[in-house]
């Protein structure tokens, strides 16, 4: 079969702006807010400057904002919300604590037992908070039992990725699908439709990363007394009352026993580079930069009489810290914080949790800020945060949406407002399971619950909302709107026709999957899964077969993120909370990608063809 002819010159365009955006969704260093709204700008701005007709209708450019008032968006966004008052409330508390005790009885089947809690709660509720809710609990397990907590958090992790294809709520993928299908009058999905063979295929998943997945990970050293294997770069500040004032780098490396390796001195008032030689004496404001663990980063602190420095421990001045109530935690930025894309003196972290941000750790790594101050640097999802303060302002910090600590030492707080947080997303499922009322309306009749009964603060409901999915799903919407029609995506399903001409239906269906869950491993999956959406219903309509197995490859497929850590945003939670490296999740996750992709593509062969 011949390839087809390139189509009519918008279409070109809009495939150009397409290959542009995935391009700008893969780079770090743009956020993903402004390439979704690059994306928007650039098509708009085309359909005016080159207008465009179909079937001697004139295209509106201003149809391309249709996102922000769609039904996926504020069913996303609404279902974001009753995730922050399920967590709010503490409703999934007494799950962890049951959990907990479980551990301490039979490791291999609670293992199982939480790979499959994971799951099953991914299919209601957004996998963040059930991200945050086991965590610590894992985490606390491996320190009570003096145990490695790597084979535990990675399976964990993409577990709650594999429960999440199993609903149409289960994840905003699943949701924008669906609702293109619905929009373009091909199929209407109702929220189990597609139970069967995500069960089925979560079966197997589940299998994999509970008996093989752990043996794939490298052994680590037992974690002791620290919560995690990271090394943080930090900077100890020589004071009047400091034991090696006047002293030289070898006698203050010498009080150590020889474990502080001191990377940098810098000497104020210019905090310029001196001479890093053993006579080099030390003196009254000099900072001695060291890369190690937070245990003993706090050793060399008492060790020297120094103090750990943060470039400033509150936002308006560098005051010293009294020693005796001191401790170090480390705090993970979730989405929900509320300072996701802030540095924290825009969000004022430091005055309003009275703790000294003492170093970051981002993507595996501890950031070399150098002389610049923390408080300046925009955080991410992911980021882990050094920080040293009181006891008890650590506990408070426990209690804050989008904050985790990490070492698992207190229980997530339960409020009595905890059963009605969780009656009413049971309520949510189950009115739209049964056809009561739609999705996007029961979730946002229960948010309105959620403020009237007090589960929920408006502050709390702008923590939860999430301007780069707002803006990524509307920028996909718009994306893919385009694609059908200017004609882009008939061009793209008739080059995969061709290209896939000598294989079977059932083949054509798999090929179309792994493609999707190649993408999603790069590129953002609402993009992928938006994207690839139209150009299955053409495919399915050259091919004259029935579109649900083909929007079904599309939306398993782009549910597939589980071979690297930017594939999804919990994949950084996991990623810095066990310490892993790149090659950790493409260890675990090609296998699984592959294994999903084969069981997937079976199964949809069997039910649908």
């Amino acid at each position: 079969m011949n390839f087809p002819d390139l189509p009519n010159n918008h279409a070109v365009v809009v495939l150009m702006i397409t290959v542009f955006a995935l391009y700008l969704f893969r780079r770090d260093d743009v956020p993903l807010e402004t390439s979704s709204l690059i994306v928007i700008a650039t098509l708009c701005l085309m359909f005016v400057l080159f207008p465009f007709s179909v079937n001697g209708v004139h295209f509106e450019p201003s149809s391309l904002f249709f996102g922000f008032g769609h039904e996926a968006l504020i069913t996303v966004c609404s279902l974001m919300i009753i995730g922050q008052g399920i967590v709010r409330t503490g409703a999934l508390e007494p799950i962890g604590r049951y959990l907990a005790k479980l551990w301490k009885i039979s490791p291999s089947l609670s293992l199982l037992l939480t790979l499959i809690l994971g799951a099953v709660l991914s299919a209601f509720v957004n996998n963040t908070p059930i991200v945050v809710l086991l965590l610590p609990i894992l985490i606390s397990v491996s320190l009570r039992n003096n145990t490695d907590s790597s084979p535990m958090l990675l399976p964990m992790g993409l577990a709650t990725l594999v429960g999440g294809m199993a609903t149409t709520i289960g994840t905003s993928t699943n949701l924008l699908v669906v609702s293109i299908s619905k929009n373009m009058g091909v199929v209407e999905f109702g929220l189990f439709d597609f139970v069967k063979p995500a069960l089925i295929a979560g079966v197997v998943a589940i299998i994999y990363l509970w008996l093989i997945a752990p043996k794939l990970l490298p052994k680590r050293a037992v974690l002791m007394t620290d919560t995690s294997p990271r090394l943080f770069s930090a900077y100890l500040t020589i004071n009047e009352e400091s034991e090696v004032h006047g002293q030289t780098i070898a006698q203050a490396i010498a009080l150590t026993d020889g474990q502080m390796k001191i990377e940098e001195v810098q000497r104020s008032p210019e905090y310029r580079s001196v001479m890093l030689l053993p006579d080099t004496e030390l003196m009254v404001g000099d900072r001695l930069k060291v890369h190690d663990y937070p245990d003993r980063l706090k050793e060399y602190e008492n060790l020297l009489g120094a103090t750990l420095f943060s470039g400033k421990t509150t936002a308006d001045d560098e005051e010293e810290i009294e020693e005796e109530t001191q401790t170090l935690a480390e705090i993970v930025i979730i989405e929900g914080s509320g300072i996701v894309g802030k540095t924290l003196y825009q969000a004022n972290f430091i005055n309003k949790y009275d703790i000294a941000v003492i170093a970051l750790h981002r993507a595996g790594k501890a950031m070399e800020i150098g002389r610049s101050s923390i408080g300046k640097v925009t955080l991410c999802i992911g980021d882990i945060l050094l920080v040293q303060g009181e006891i008890k302002q650590l506990k408070l910090l426990k209690t804050k949406p989008g904050l985790l600590v990490i070492d698992g030492a207190e229980a997530l707080p339960q409020t009595s407002k905890a059963p009605v947080a969780l009656g009413t997303l049971l309520a949510v499922v189950l009115s739209s399971a049964v056809g009561i009322v739609p999705i996007e309306i029961s979730a946002l009749c229960g948010v309105l619950l959620l403020l009237l009964t007090k589960c929920l603060s408006w502050e709390d409901v702008s923590s939860a909302l999430s301007t780069q999915v707002i803006l990524i799903v509307v920028a996909s919407l718009a994306l893919g709107d385009a694609l059908m029609k200017t004609g882009g995506a008939e061009y793209i399903a008739q080059a995969f026709v061709a290209a896939s001409y000598d294989l079977p239906p059932g083949g054509v269906i798999s090929a179309l999957m792994l493609l999707l869950a190649i993408l999603t491993n790069v590129v953002s999956n609402n993009a992928a899964a938006v994207i690839g959406t139209p150009i299955a219903i053409s495919v399915a309509r050259q091919l004259n077969l029935p579109p649900e197995p083909f929007i079904l490859a599309v939306l398993f497929g782009a549910n597939l993120s589980y071979a690297t850590p930017m594939a999804y945003k919990t994949n950084l939670l996991v990623m810095n909370a066990g310490g892993y490296n790149f090659s950790d999740f493409m260890r675990v996750g090609i296998p699984l990608v592959l294994l999903m992709w084969v069981t997937l593509s079976f199964l949809l062969s069997w039910f649908y063809l």
